[in-house]
């Protein structure tokens, strides 16, 4: 029952939630990583801001 709900609201999505769902851990990392990258780069940027 609950496939045919996914395959319904999904549609072709589906093999790429399948593809996500096994790599999940590796984008979950990557989008982590980024986000502190981002963090980290903009409390520099603000610091030395407020430094001068």
């Amino acid at each position: 029952m609950v496939d045919a709900l996914l395959d319904f609201m999904l549609g072709p999505m589906r093999g790429i939630s399948q593809f996500y769902f096994e790599y999940q851990l590796l984008f979950n990392s990557i989008v982590v990583g980024i986000a502190a990258y981002f963090l980290i780069k903009n409390k520099k940027n603000s610091t030395k801001e407020s430094n001068n």
